[in-house]
């Protein structure tokens, strides 16, 4: 068990319909409670899942870190007649453990069963939040004593879906919530967020569609409650969390890449959300970036990719790699951002001194030592690349494009397959797409074939923390094509502030056509 882990409030999504409102108000944990036993190991669904079991994010909460639920009694902590379970010697306990598993319900005032049928909008929502933190904040401290001072106390916010935007108007819109609630927040996780609203058949949310608050996902609508109006008239986004709000270092976005298993309204909503989606959130809407007092946007939230729909058997709650992302995030000791710079870009022979249109795909797959399942998975055949333009790696005009943001990787000692060794290894995967080619906007067939490879490798990357290593940072890497399963070349790094460092992997494929830069790590200490 980990003495060091915060109360987790879970919040979870959007219920349109007053019967979806009424299923989640008589489930007790308003679906973070739902496990799976399959796996789709492949993007066609005519090939059988697999077989995998995960027991649920509370299951494993409980069993892998010691998490303790507080219903007692048939009654939840905003009951007024709720009270402490007895402790193991009879006596009755005060307030709740440090450990424990909060459920915002949040639509039992919408359910017919347990409120008046009618879904309330989002700032109520938020509001409610801010209270609910607050109570939690109250119990946890009355179980820790007079010796326990109550500004140290913090929580995990984990949201699903709309949940994720009821936890940001709590904390970027100061009319929604306290702002000792607000600063009591220790990092905020998000399933599948529509942070830059829903896009279907290529069109925003309209704001007119206030039927059972649907209008929530409308951006303007979305920059009043998050208090993102300035930015939003200047960018047309609201995928932006202000620094002087809470940081955007302290979140984890994990994005879903699987619209095929995504079967709400018999198969609508994947339709009209399109390829590059959950099935109902498009990747490019479920993620955040920091921003300053001017707007600019400052650093990415951390990001993981998963072949997850939306929700259902094969959705991103239930499911392992959500699971491991959620546990590193919250738990785990050491943070890495990955980042490609690319130097440069060569184009066939054929093709030099010509005006040409290309789009290059970033793909990544990055998986701990040992384990059978990857922290992030970007591939061109799941509509989860990053992507830049020929024109954005070649244009000195547009140079700051030539920096690509991939994911961040979080990785945990308990973790680890062999406790004897002190580092911490995954293998990460790097490949970029042969472009499509074009001349004068005309596909250009020579040379083409369907799927290749500017550049793909596997590099292993194993590193001790300072504690560990003398007190130095230790980082080794090899590529897969060189040496089989081990780092043997030591890295030297750059020292950043925070006490992080950076550390750049060479890459060159040699070649016309071509591409070559640098896998740029950036490493720190995570819950020091």
């Amino acid at each position: 068990m980990d003495p060091a882990g915060h109360p987790i409030i879970y919040v979870r999504g959007y219920a349109m319909t007053e019967d979806e409102r009424n299923e989640t108000a008589a489930d007790p944990f308003c679906g973070f409670n739902l496990g799976s036993t399959v796996y789709r190991a492949n993007i066609e669904k005519s090939s059988p899942a697999k077989k995998f079991v995960f027991e649920s994010p509370v299951l494993r909460l409980a069993a892998d870190y010691g998490y303790r639920t507080v219903y007692e009694n048939g009654l939840d902590i905003l009951d007024p007649d709720w009270k402490p379970r007895v402790g193991a010697d009879g006596t009755s306990a005060k307030g709740i453990p440090q450990q424990s598993i909060v459920i915002y319900r949040y639509y039992d005032d919408g359910s017919d069963l347990l409120g008046d049928g009618k879904a309330k909008d989002i700032e109520t929502y938020a509001r409610g939040l801010s209270d609910l933190v607050l109570k939690v904040k109250a119990l946890v401290c009355e179980r820790r004593g007079t010796g326990f001072d109550p500004a140290t106390f913090r929580c995990y916010l984990v949201a699903h879906s709309m949940g994720g935007l009821v936890v940001r108007a709590f904390l970027q819109n100061r009319k929604l919530g306290d702002a000792a609630a607000r600063a009591s927040v220790d990092k905020v996780f998000t399933y599948a967020t529509p942070h830059n609203g829903i896009d279907l058949a290529g069109f925003n949310t309209p704001s007119w569609l206030s039927l059972n608050e649907m209008n929530t996902f409308n951006r303007e609508r979305m920059a009043g409650f998050l208090d993102l109006k300035a930015v939003f008239k200047a960018t047309g986004r609201v995928d932006f969390m202000p620094d002087k709000a809470f940081p955007a270092s302290r979140m984890f976005c994990m994005v879903g890449t699987n619209r095929g298993d995504y079967e709400a309204g018999r198969g609508l909503s994947r339709a009209f959300a399109g390829h590059g989606s959950d099935g109902l959130v498009r990747i490019e809407n479920a993620t955040v970036w920091g921003v300053d007092d001017s707007g600019k946007p400052t650093v990415p939230a951390a990001v993981g990719y998963a072949y997850r729909a939306h929700s259902g058997p094969f959705g991103i709650v239930n499911s392992e790699e959500a699971y491991q992302n959620l546990t590193r995030f919250l738990f785990g000791d050491v943070r890495v951002d990955i980042w490609v710079d690319v130097a440069g870009v060569a184009v066939p022979p054929d093709l030099e001194g010509r005006k040409v249109q290309a789009l290059y795909q970033v793909e990544l797959l990055t998986g701990p030592r040992g384990k059978r399942w990857y922290l992030s998975r970007r591939t061109s055949e799941e509509d989860s690349p990053a992507c830049r333009t020929h024109a954005e790696l070649t244009e000195p005009a547009k140079k700051d494009r030539r920096s690509i943001y991939l994911s961040t990787v979080f990785l945990a000692n308990r973790a680890r397959v062999d406790q004897e060794r002190p580092s911490l290894a995954y293998a990460m995967t790097i490949g970029v797409r042969v472009p499509d080619y074009q001349v004068e906007k005309v596909f250009w067939p020579d040379q083409h074939y369907e799927g290749g490879y500017l550049f793909r490798d596997t590099a292993i990357v194993e590193m001790v923390p300072p504690a560990a290593a003398g007190g130095d940072w230790s980082v080794k890497y090899s590529w897969q094509s060189d040496s089989i399963g081990v780092a043997t070349t030591e890295l030297s790094y750059r020292k950043l502030k925070e006490g992080k460092v950076q550390v750049q992997i060479p890459f060159d494929s040699g070649g016309k056509p071509g591409i070559s830069g640098k896998v740029r790590l950036v490493i720190g200490a995570w819950n020091t």
